[in-house]
Formats: C-alpha cells, sequence, structure tokens
C-alpha cells in the first residue's frame, strides 16, 4: 500500500465518523511530513453550518496546528473531489498537494466539474492534484450512505401513506 493510500485510508476512516451521523460521507486528513496534523469530517446538518465541509474544518484545524493560515508542505486527502468553496479555501491556504479519492462531474472544483487549483483562471496559489487514490472503495462509501438513505426515504413514505390511509378509514 502506498503512503497516499495509507492517507486515504485515514480519510476514509473520517468520512465513516461522517455517515455514523447520517451525514454525507466525506473525510478529510491534513499531512506534514508524513505525520497527520488535522483531520475532518463532513458535518453540516450536525452543526447547521453549510460551510461545515470535511475539508473546511480540517483545514482550520490544521492552521491552528502549523500555527498559520499557509499550509505550505502539506498534503490534503479528501475521500471526494472539493467543491468551488473547499478548493477557494485550498487555493488560499496554499497546500503542496491535494489527493482526492473520487471526482465529482457535477460539482468538484479540482477539475471534475471546474479546476480553481490550476493556472487557469490565475489565482494565487496552484497545487498538484491527484484523484482517484483508493477511488473504487471512496465511492462504495458514498453509494452505499446514498443506497441505505434512498431505502430509508422509500420507507418512510410506505408508512406516512399507511398512516394517512388508516387514518382516512377511522
Amino acid at each position: 500500500m502506498t503512503e497516499d493510500e495509507q492517507f486515504m485510508m485515514l480519510a476514509m476512516r473520517e468520512a465513516e465518523k461522517a455517515r455514523a451521523a447520517n451525514e454525507v460521507p466525506c473525510g478529510c486528513v491534513v499531512v506534514k511530513e508524513g505525520r497527520v496534523i488535522a483531520r475532518g469530517w463532513n458535518q453540516v446538518e450536525t452543526l447547521k453550518d453549510a460551510t461545515a465541509h470535511a475539508e473546511m474544518l480540517a483545514l482550520t484545524a490544521a492552521e491552528a496546528a502549523v500555527g498559520d493560515w499557509r499550509l505550505e508542505g502539506c498534503t490534503v486527502y479528501v475521500t471526494k473531489e472539493p467543491c468551488p468553496m473547499c478548493a477557494g479555501a485550498l487555493v488560499h491556504c496554499r497546500p503542496d498537494r491535494v489527493v482526492f479519492g473520487i471526482p465529482d462531474p457535477r460539482g468538484g472544483a479540482c477539475g471534475g466539474w471546474i479546476n480553481l487549483l490550476d493556472s487557469n483562471p490565475p489565482l494565487n496559489h496552484k497545487c498538484e492534484v491527484q484523484s482517484g487514490v483508493l477511488g473504487a472503495a471512496c465511492l462504495e462509501q458514498f453509494q452505499s450512505f446514498f443506497r441505505a438513505a434512498r431505502a430509508a426515504a422509500k420507507e418512510r413514505k410506505r408508512r406516512e401513506r399507511e398512516e394517512a390511509a388508516d387514518a382516512a378509514a377511522d
């Protein structure tokens, strides 16, 4: 197993925390000099905060860990391609690399839909981007969450129909 795969496994563990909290299972770790300095998992619903993405929480923790908003020398591992908000934060905090598991062709901002981490548009920082690390495992983590969510919603609707029918019969 490569070093990137080992750190992606840790990001997947963070994603499992999100899943356990009924959040979209996205996890992130920030690594500097071969050591995890910060972790984050999606907490949008838990915190009632649209900005509480795994990356944003991990970046904030990493900045505190290094005592600076610049994360030069760091690699950010995240299970799903960062969205425009998170990619914008990555541009500003300047990690050397971003490694993600699965692309997001509808909302990813590291090459899936748009690419904010490239030189076009010319922003103040560029970083190396690598996708597909443990991609199949990350994809299964996402797909299984959404399969379960759809099944739960279907069951909830079935129960609501039954209750409505019972109430109408009374």
